[in-house]
């Protein structure tokens, strides 16, 4: 660390992350491009004036900062003039070009489309695109253009507490309202052929070629996801799998991968230095072929920064200077950045540049922890150590954000990692001889069993059940003092002085202050909910750390529905008491009144109650409005959308408060 601390582009990558920040959680840049560069220029020109000066250093990370606020602006398309929506109608004919072809659902195709044009006017922005699966004849491909009249929608945020907002994670790249369509509403247009397009159609002839071969439907998926970066071929079951077993980085091209084919080329291209400027020839040729799989692979973000990241290691690493790796780390971070700043809240950024920092700091100090007089051995400990100093620097973020963690990832990349180095070789002797047509049937007997070995060991170790430690609790806090333990334990580790040792104890302490603290908030939170889920109804009554639930589900649904999970993992409750709905209930002396299909609501003794209509039920909602006066009506996700229209008005001319779940998310009274 303290290396780095004297890297000055380190300062520089410190002070721009703040920046992108800044930008991007309060928008507080919205003026015009000009003063852009009258305040670039301002600080620039004080510079030249004040070096080496701390007035000098101070303005160098402002401009780093300045420049970290002034990007994030840039790279939203919402602030640039021929935005597509500035130009939107009440009707309008828009065309959309394909750009990237995403993991269909169970419904319908999807895409991320540009938004080329609307009306007579050139556009730019993205959006997302869903076509059903059940009209569209066939599949669209990059570069593709359609014509639609239809209209664009804005991504909803989540419904229900704790669930995963989508709205925010295509936020963070670019994307804000989305298009569905079916067969019958778009109108092909022609190909409009790009550099991405014609690398696509090279990997969908190389997909085509391998698919003519005797591979069965997994390893298809296990080949286009390691070889190519599509992912699309791979079964949901498989991905749970990979999941489960702590392995799930394998199926995608990330600094694992790129880092396995930089070593294997580094290896093939070591004759090169024997011969004049050899090391050049070298360096660029590794180049190249890193940026050539890059593009092979679809240049989808994951790719880019691994390969971003290894083009700045093979640089270090052949000019051979002290600390090349780290410093070739901060300075690809930096570049990267620069040219795309959302890729700061991409968790693939984030677990990669972790893990790679954890592996160069962390590796080194567990391998020196024991040595073998055998050589055998000692490799078997080394990739043992890779693989623990790679989880123990990624363990805080990785339960922030997925509340799990296999017990058996050390297995996994135990067996897997030396399996992948086998795969990406043989794969591209696989492509050429596939592409050809002289591919021999027993080297796909071969090649497509040692992928169907990896497959059968994932799911072995996927179903060890008792090892998966899956709904844990973690928050944002917790995950900062977690690193900042993990840091001083081991520089602790590393010397052992009472200032390091009362730094770490300090964190301890610190993380146990925040468990108590945030165990204190649980325990005395108290209130009910009404959640929002389609043809059901699901609402229930929190007190502390337990929850009484009522709801239409059955028991086995009841147990696996993802939003009652949501929360209760995002709240840390232990126990859900699950009841089948009930028509009242009492919580702190308000009377909640659920009608369900029947429109049973005659009930003595309520005063002004919470009414909550499920089921849709026949009920003439004015004349219950004069019987009851209810202070609150609530319209959850098992009503049609005709009588929530109806209530609605209904409660519009009656000036009584309404609610439907479907559009205000969940109801919560504290």
């Amino acid at each position: 660390m303290k290396k780095l601390l004297g890297y000055l582009p380190f300062h520089f990558l410190l002070f721009l992350v703040v920046g992108i920040c800044i930008q991007f959680y309060t928008d507080v840049w919205c003026y015009s491009k000009i003063w852009i560069w009258v305040i670039f220029l301002w600080i620039i020109v004080l510079q030249f004036l004040l070096k080496k000066t701390t007035v000098f250093k101070v303005l160098t990370w402002s401009f780093f900062l300045f420049l970290g606020i002034v990007i994030t602006y840039h790279s939203d398309d919402r602030n640039q003039q021929n935005y597509f929506e500035k130009f939107l109608r009440k009707e309008n004919t828009s065309v959309l070009k394909i750009k990237d072809i995403l993991k269909p659902n169970n419904f319908s195709l999807r895409y991320t489309v540009e938004v080329i044009q609307v009306n007579e006017n050139k556009t730019l922005g993205t959006v997302l695109l869903s076509i059903r699966k059940d009209t569209i004849q066939k599949a669209l491909n990059i570069d593709d253009c359609i014509l639609i009249n239809s209209d664009f929608l804005k991504i909803k945020e989540p419904l229900n507490p704790h669930q995963f907002n989508y709205q925010n994670y295509l936020a963070k790249q670019g994307i804000y309202q989305q298009v569905f369509l079916n067969n019958q509403e778009f109108l092909f247009l022609k190909n409009h052929s790009s550099f991405l397009g014609s690398i696509a159609r090279v990997r969908k002839k190389i997909q085509k070629a391998i698919s003519n071969e005797n591979f069965s439907q997994d390893e298809l998926g296990v080949i286009n996801a390691l070889l190519l970066g599509q992912r699309q071929e791979v079964s949901k079951e498989l991905l749970e799998e990979y999941s489960r077993a702590g392995a799930i980085h394998i199926l995608a091209i990330s600094g694992l991968h790129v880092g396995i084919i930089l070593l294997i080329l580094s290896s093939l291209c070591k004759p090169l230095e024997y011969i004049k400027h050899g090391k050049f020839l070298k360096l660029l040729f590794i180049v190249l072929l890193l940026w050539f799989f890059a593009l092979l692979a679809g240049m989808s973000a994951s790719v880019v920064r691994a390969v971003t990241m290894f083009t700045a290691v093979a640089i270090g690493q052949a000019i051979q200077k002290r600390n090349s790796i780290e410093y070739s780390l901060v300075f690809s971070m930096l570049i990267l950045l620069t040219f795309k700043p959302l890729f700061l809240f991409d968790v693939g950024f984030q677990l990669s540049y972790i893990a790679v920092f954890g592996i160069i700091t962390i590796q080194p100090k567990l391998s020196n922890l024991w040595k073998s007089k055998w050589k055998l051995v000692n490799k078997f400990w080394q990739l043992t150590t890779v693989s623990l100093a790679a989880q123990i620097s990624v363990l805080p973020l990785s339960l922030f954000y997925f509340h799990q963690f296999p017990g058996l990832f050390l297995l996994s990349n135990l067996v897997i990692v030396p399996f992948l180095g086998i795969i990406l070789m043989g794969g591209i002797l696989i492509i050429i001889l596939a592409l050809c047509s002289i591919l021999p049937e027993t080297l796909v007997y071969v090649y497509g069993g040692i992928i169907s070995l990896m497959n059968n060991f994932i799911r072995f170790v996927s179903d060890q059940e008792t090892f998966l430690f899956s709904d844990i609790p973690f928050s944002f806090l917790m995950m900062i003092v977690a690193y900042l333990l993990i840091i001083f334990g081991f520089r602790f580790f590393e010397k052992r002085t009472a200032k390091r040792l009362l730094c770490m104890l300090s964190c301890v302490v610190l993380f146990q202050v925040i468990l108590l603290y945030e165990k204190y908030e649980s325990e005395t939170q108290s209130e009910l909910l009404v959640f929002h889920k389609n043809r059901h109804s699901v609402y229930g009554i929190r007190r502390g750390k337990g929850m009484v639930l009522y709801s239409s589900l059955d028991s086995l649904k009841r147990r696996s529905d993802r939003i009652i999970q949501a929360y209760r993992v995002g709240e840390s409750l232990n126990l859900i008491e699950e009841f089948e709905s009930t028509n009242f209930l009492n919580y702190k002396n308000h009377h909640v009144l659920l009608i369900d299909s029947l429109g049973i609501y005659q009930i003595e003794g309520l005063e002004s109650p919470i009414v909550i209509l499920q089921s849709s039920p026949k009920i003439n909602l004015r004349r219950l409005l004069e019987d009851l006066k209810p202070r609150q009506i609530i319209a959850d996700g098992s009503n049609y959308k005709s009588s929530i229209s109806r209530w609605q008005q209904t409660c519009i001319e009656t000036k009584t408060p309404f609610w439907f779940t479907g559009q205000n998310g969940v109801y919560i009274l504290k």
